[in-house]
């Protein structure tokens, strides 16, 4: 397994692609209202992303090995949709949530990050699923510090999701990044503590859980990309760009609107 260890100088790039892949979540959150589609928010997220900011969307036509070329610049994975949703002329209702997934390249280093959004006031179920998503990324993130293994940021998240009834994809998982968009390790959502991948300073990686309200299998849709539940329950998934540092972790992707920790809240009550 080939780990870039970052240096100084690809951790400050880092930081930047990381904060402009946060703005775009900021520029677009009061957007994402009942009647847009979401090739419409598509469209708003690239130009801000090319003309604003000068910044290359990292999926537009990005082609891993068998997959034909995504065909957009963001992700919006809508209600059961797990990951990967592509925008399209469908208009969101009121009730609905929506994960939006923010890649940006700058200077040849990769921002990569997503939050979720809720239509309207949406149902007591879909802000809890939400909300506990949101705490399960931050339990793994609580995990990262030079000498943990990525089993115990896994471990953490599986424990803390299934608490909640809510099962955890494993499909789908965090991985290294940063002038590649995806690269070693992965970073499972579920897993055993103190097995895995041991933790060095300098290494960047995302942590992104996708938890589902009801079963945790999975399904690809006909367009080779959109990742469904398979028994139509709710999924919802929020994802951070990490840092190991010398002493525990940095959050590459943050911005003035980026929603803070809710674990800081509980522990200072």
């Amino acid at each position: 397994m080939d780990i870039v260890i970052k240096n100084e100088h690809d951790i400050e790039k880092m930081r930047v692609a990381g904060r402009l892949a946060s703005e775009v979540l900021d520029f677009i959150g009061p957007h994402v209202v009942a009647g847009i589609t979401t090739e419409e928010l598509d469209r708003l997220c690239h130009d801000y992303m090319v003309n604003v900011q000068g910044t290359i969307p990292a999926p537009l036509n990005y082609a891993p090995p068998g997959y034909t070329p995504y065909p957009k610049s963001i992700c919006t994975s809508v209600n059961h949709q797990i990951c990967h949703g592509v925008p399209g002329p469908k208009k969101l209702k009121n009730g609905d949530i929506i994960n939006i997934d923010i890649t940006v390249i700058k200077d040849g280093y990769h921002g990569d990050t997503s939050r979720m959004f809720i239509v309207g006031e949406g149902s007591l179920a879909a802000r809890r699923l939400c909300e506990i998503t949101f705490e399960a990324m931050w339990i793994g993130i609580e995990q990262v510090r030079p000498g943990a293994t990525l089993g115990d940021v896994g471990a953490a998240i599986q424990k803390f999701a299934e608490g909640f009834g809510y099962s955890v994809v494993r499909e789908f998982c965090g991985h290294g990044i940063g002038t590649k968009f995806h690269e070693e390790p992965q970073v499972l959502h579920y897993g055993k503590p103190g097995t895995g991948v041991r933790l060095q300073e300098g290494m960047i990686f995302t942590i992104e859980p996708m938890l589902n309200a009801g079963r945790r299998e999975i399904k690809e849709m006909p367009d080779g990309w959109t990742i469904v539940t398979k028994d139509h329950s709710l999924s919802a998934q929020w994802e951070h760009t990490v840092l190991v540092t010398a002493d525990g972790y940095e959050i590459l992707t943050q911005s003035a609107g980026t929603p803070a920790n809710p674990r800081l809240k509980t522990q200072a009550a």
